[in-house]
């Protein structure tokens, strides 16, 4: 499946002294993400916003059109960048093998140029949008309330709520996915606030029949619908009911167990085996993720050790999502070193295919073994909880006769190199990791 990064996080132009630099920052580190072994960009919405409180993420869209290249809501640039610069980082991400993913604000606009009256409330309303792209104008019937639904699923703050079931919209944003997979060379989609919308229209998106080259092309699509896993297991099922080309969801209930994991004293082990996650119940339809630019809010971040997350979701089935944040802003990358994320990436993508098997799992000990699949043989990962001793103990492998050696791993307290240890003619051997840490063993 590969490894997503997230290349961004919320400000990320103004913490990191990169404002309408980003696409120029994020094209320079593309060489090294390809060879650690990342395999996609997700990308923050790359439109021209509204920019309402200053510079703007990009989830208040105004002119889906202007990528930064019209003079409009006070520059030219978005705050990322220009729309050359833009394409100079899609066309660097692909040279190198990664995919290109946009993040597609399709709920809610923001910024109208003028206020019209809905006569179904009799209400002046910020429905006018006259963008200088020329693509895609809106008025008062392309938004809710309207008079082609009597009701919406969800809306977002006090941004107009586009009406996804008048024709118009509904063309206009089909003409947008083709746009940004044919001509700008968007390789996916991340759908933002799908409760907002119904999971007709992400069907139809991920279904559109595509064109680049001359030749079908099959995007890659995963939404973010936060809630508990049976509500979110039932949004999948309807967005892909009879789809060809079905859609993944982010595993928020993943997150909380990780986030417990990693900042709750006393978290038993054995709940990894049995918390309601996304992944469990469908990890072909999952991505993984330890933070993303939402949980900044005091109190939603991981606080500790946040590390034993990212082994957990580099070594497990789905589709892991990497922070840029926790990557390069907070070093956990150690690029160069078995101690870090990066380490973790390239196991993954060396190592980590078929199933996933528990070994062995207590309070404070958890082993996994994923069986392999195709070119990727396998890995043991072990986990430790206990903060005073290395712990491990023998478990029964699908391997005879091999021989294991550490490819990954850390701890609190302790970065000695776990020692290589092989199976006996029935698959069995001793696997250990350090204290309050992780060790991954590869087949050499």
């Amino acid at each position: 499946m590969g490894v997503m990064m997230q290349a961004f996080f919320w400000d990320c132009p103004r913490v990191d002294h990169k404002e309408f630099q980003w696409w120029n920052y994020v094209c320079e580190q593309v060489p090294s993400l390809a060879k650690v072994g990342f395999t996609s960009l997700w990308l923050p919405p790359v439109h021209k916003a509204a920019n309402l409180g200053g510079p703007s993420m990009g989830y208040d869209p105004y002119d889906y059109y202007d990528l930064g290249e019209f003079d409009q809501k006070g520059r030219v640039p978005t705050w990322f960048g220009t729309k050359a610069e833009l394409l100079v980082l899609i066309e660097t991400a692909h040279s190198h093998g990664l995919s290109l993913i946009a993040d597609m604000v399709l709920n809610h606009n923001s910024g109208a140029d003028a206020q019209e009256l809905n006569p179904i409330t009799n209400q002046l309303r910020w429905t006018l949008f006259n963008p200088k792209s020329g693509k895609f104008p809106r008025n008062w019937e392309s938004f809710h309330p309207s008079m082609y639904e009597s009701w919406d699923e969800m809306t977002f703050g006090d941004m107009s709520d586009l009406a996804h079931r008048n024709p118009y919209v509904y063309t206009e944003l089909l003409k947008l996915a083709r746009w940004l997979i044919e001509e700008v060379g968007f390789d996916g989609f991340r759908y933002d606030f799908v409760k907002g919308y119904g999971a007709n229209t992400i069907t139809a998106f991920q279904e559109y029949r595509y064109m680049r080259d001359g030749k079908p092309f099959v995007p890659y699509g995963v939404a973010e619908f936060w809630d508990s896993v049976s509500n979110t297991l039932r949004w999948v099922e309807a967005a892909n009911f009879s789809n060809s080309n079905p859609v993944d969801a982010f595993d928020f209930p993943l997150r909380e167990m990780l986030k417990a994991l990693c900042d709750q004293y006393g978290f038993s082990l054995r709940d990894l085996t049995t918390w309601e996650t996304i992944l469990r119940k469908q990890p072909q339809a999952t991505v993984t993720f330890v933070e993303n630019h939402d949980l900044r809010d005091e109190g939603r971040s991981i606080a500790n050790d946040k590390l034993l997350a990212y082994s957990y979701i580099l070594t497990h089935e789905g589709y892991p999502c990497v922070f840029w944040h926790d990557y390069f802003n907070y070093n956990l990358a150690l690029d160069g070193a078995p101690h870090g994320i990066a380490a973790l990436v390239s196991a993954h993508e060396k190592y980590a295919g078929g199933a996933t098997n528990t070994l062995y799992v207590d309070d404070d000990l958890y082993i996994m073994q994923r069986s392999g699949y195709a070119d990727d043989p396998g890995l043991i990962y072990v986990l430790n909880n206990r903060g005073d001793i290395w712990n491990g103990r023998q478990v029964s492998t699908n391997w005879a006769n091999a021989s294991f050696q550490p490819v990954a791993w850390w701890s609190k307290t302790d970065l000695a190199r776990p020692i290589g240890q092989s199976t006996d003619i029935y698959g069995r051997a001793q696997f250990y990791a350090p204290p309050r840490g992780y060790a991954v063993y590869a087949i050499q």
